[in-house]
């Protein structure tokens, strides 16, 4: 498992990372420590989750994914053996996650509490890497296709955010911080008020990336290279799309298609089922797998930290650890250059 160097810090996590979000609805917790135990044995360092978790957001099951994290922590101990990431919900109308019913915004105080709930949930003294969900800002925080302005006066003041997060680093709550689903103007403001202050600088952005989702590519994964604030990957499979196992219009019973059919919605606009299905057929032609064509590709991109991989049974997660041992070879880079030469990222 290759080891790779978070940001500017001391830490490496594995460029494999052990997303969670099925965890609490699709998974229970036996299944969630199971699948922990195997990624840990695997040699898999770094686990990443969020307070909404599981995801689609509940007001029935929403943190029960770090309860589980929790409970396997306080079984297991090791906690210094591997690389824990959450995140704080963002802008959104999830008001169960705050105990006012308030609408999640990036303030100090709901900051102080989300951090300290999530240090509950987990049973742990410490997050190894905190992350902003998505912005406080009015803007779309999964992808757009055009922009639209906002009302820049309704945000939470970029300097407030970063000082309050700041405060939970020195006193040992949170050791690094980072962004997710974030756009590059706000990842270098975020750098420059660091900088000027002496404050933590952002350690990484999550954000959607695939052979069909490659918007990363086209101004964050210069800030990548140049600033080390790299890619944490997540959706490398498109949802399941890149797997192959919804080809032909098939449903497999449980998948998330199946039981979230909406929440699979960017995948299917305009060009995504046709870059989707020359993906999944062009793997096969250089006589690998979907998967192995999908997830390695990720993993190959210099900018990219980790590759986020999520499975809801064990022959999923084996199968996404082992795609990672083959050989990225030059004909598949030409290919999936061709992919995205014809089709554009069509997933936003």
């Amino acid at each position: 498992m290759e080891l790779r160097q978070l940001g500017r810090t001391d830490i490496k996590v594995t460029s494999v990372c052990l997303g969670t979000m099925t965890w609490g609805n699709q998974n229970t917790e036996t299944e969630a420590h199971e699948q922990l135990d195997y990624a840990i044995s695997r040699g898999i360092n770094f686990i990443d989750t969020a307070e909404m978790y599981p995801v689609p957001g509940d007001p029935k099951t929403q943190g029960r994914t770090e309860e589980y994290i929790g409970s396997w922590i306080k079984a297991r101990g090791r906690r210094d053996d591997f690389i824990l990431a959450t995140k704080i919900t963002g802008r959104s109308q999830m008001t169960w996650c705050r105990d006012k019913g308030e609408e999640p915004r990036h303030t100090r105080a709901q900051i102080d509490e989300a951090v300290e709930k999530s240090l509950r949930r987990l049973q742990t003294d410490y997050i190894d890497l905190y992350q902003l969900h998505w912005p406080d800002r009015a803007i779309p925080g999964f992808g757009f296709h055009s922009y639209q302005d906002y009302d820049a006066s309704d945000m939470e003041p970029l300097e407030d955010i970063m000082e309050s997060l700041n405060r939970h680093v020195e006193k040992g709550n949170i050791r690094h911080i980072g962004v997710s689903n974030e756009y590059p103007w706000a990842v270098m403001k975020f750098l420059a008020i660091a900088e000027a202050r002496g404050w933590p600088r952002m350690v990484s952005n999550q954000h959607v990336y695939s052979l069909v989702s490659r918007r990363y590519d086209y101004a964050n994964a210069e800030i990548a290279m140049r600033e080390d604030v790299g890619l944490l990957a997540y959706s490398p499979l498109a949802q399941g799309y890149l797997t192959g196992k919804y080809d032909g219009g098939a449903l497999p019973d449980k998948s998330r298609k199946q039981l979230f059919g909406g929440f699979l919605g960017r995948y299917e606009g305009p060009g995504g089922l046709e870059a989707i299905e020359d993906a999944n057929n062009t793997a096969r032609e250089l006589g690998i797998t979907p998967t192995q064509f999908a997830l390695k590709f990720v993993e190959s991109r210099e900018f990219v930290t980790s590759n986020i991989i999520g499975a809801t049974t064990m022959d999923q997660l084996k199968e996404n650890i082992d795609a990672h041992d083959i050989i990225w070879t030059k004909d598949m880079e030409r290919q999936a250059a061709r992919i995205q030469k014809i089709y554009r990222s069509p997933c936003p």
